[in-house]
């Protein structure tokens, strides 16, 4: 009933911004752009690479097409599963197309977007309208997506489950002044269905046992709902740099609570040289369910063991470089930049232990660290 409830406040909000479309004056299309990205992740005993390519390409004055293609290569196995299951390998594709339509002072979008692996299979389709008014001071945007994911189980082909979700996206950018934008966007996220891993376990103590823990299936509930309000500012410095601040909380129907803050500061050397630093912090509260031992097996109707649902906090420190090339004599229209971007995030874990610590007592095994290193490199061309 939840659910049914905000559909229909979301398709009378839509009705009222298209009724809105012919005021005011006109909304501007995405420019034309094509990116070839790598990226890179490595922490915790997990790598994941590959490469990415997205094209957007206007078609006539009113509509923009946008097509997207992403390949993960994940390897390794991360701490919460290294106990109870072997390293892996294994490559995720995704692939989305978008279609952005400009109609007087709005723009209307829909996206569809697909991913595969061996054992998770994800469709999403979403809509979004984006409207300027009060002569393009004020933005106001919506979107509702609808995704639909097959879960399975390496090695277990009888294992199939589903999963649904419904997401809800609604923005309100405002220009306060010639300096200063400010926005506000709140998400709604509402999932049904089987929303743990299959491969991952809890453990509980047990004597008999000759590390003094045993291990079972995790046992999550079948829904979730989640809210998330953030505030992003972006202030311009006289001297043609940019400083942005964002604040964002987060909360579910598991009883996690979450704050993340954001300080990214963009400077320009030069016509070609752009350089960028951010520094982030979060922090989040556990899950009800979730223990990092518990005192003894099916103690709960629901029970987590995953570190993402603990008690934790991380830093991100990022850096990063912009430099726009030299125009193509054989292109003369074409604007390419290469980027670089390395981001290091340190994960604190309050109350997830590391049980691959020897000679320690169960329950006492020093709490869990995780340093990783995030690289993006993309060639941007802009035409």
């Amino acid at each position: 009933m939840a659910a049914e409830a905000v559909v229909v406040a979301v398709t009378r909000l839509l009705a009222l911004l298209c009724l809105m479309c012919s005021v005011a004056q006109a909304a501007v299309l995405p420019e034309d752009r094509a990116d070839l990205m790598y990226h890179s992740y490595q922490g915790g005993g997990v790598s994941i690479d590959g490469p990415a390519v997205m094209l957007r390409k206007k078609a006539g004055q009113a509509v923009s097409l946008s097509a997207y293609y992403y390949i993960d290569t994940v390897s390794g196995a991360s701490i919460d599963v290294v106990a109870t299951a072997s390293a892996y390998s294994e490559t995720r594709h995704e692939k989305r197309v978008g279609i952005d339509y400009l109609a007087g002072n709005s723009i209307l979008s829909a996206n569809y977007a697909q991913s595969d692996e061996d054992d998770y299979k994800a469709k999403s389709v979403s809509f979004a309208i984006a409207h300027d008014t009060f002569g393009g001071m004020t933005t106001l945007s919506l979107e509702a997506g609808l995704g639909d994911d097959d879960v399975g189980r390496n090695g277990d082909e009888s294992f199939s489950e589903s999963v649904k979700r419904y997401n809800y996206k609604l923005g309100w950018t405002q220009v306060l002044s010639s300096s200063w934008i400010s926005a506000l966007n709140v998400q709604v996220d509402l999932d049904e269905g089987f929303l743990n891993n299959p491969y991952r376990s809890v453990r509980y103590r047990d004597n008999t046992e000759p590390l003094g823990y045993g291990y079972q299936s995790e046992v999550y509930p079948s829904t979730r709902n989640s809210l998330a309000v953030s505030v992003v500012n972006k202030v311009y410095l006289p001297y043609r740099a940019a400083l942005s601040f964002n604040l964002r909380h987060y909360q579910d129907s598991w009883d996690i609570r979450a704050l993340d803050a954001e300080l990214e500061y963009v400077h320009p050397l030069s016509q070609r040289w752009t350089l960028d630093a951010k520094i982030r912090w979060y922090s989040q509260s556990q899950a009800e369910f979730y223990r990092d031992l518990f005192d003894f097996a099916s103690q709960q109707n629901f029970m987590a063991r995953d570190k993402e649902l603990s008690d934790f906090t991380n830093w991100t420190f990022g850096v990063g470089a912009s430099y726009r090339l030299p125009g193509w004599d054989f292109w003369p229209q074409a604007k390419p930049e290469l980027n670089l971007q390395w981001d290091h995030i340190r994960f604190s874990y309050n109350n997830f232990r590391d049980v691959t610590a020897a000679d320690t007592d169960v329950g006492l095994e020093p709490l869990y660290r995780l340093d990783a290193n995030v690289l993006r490199a993309f060639l941007s061309l802009y035409f």
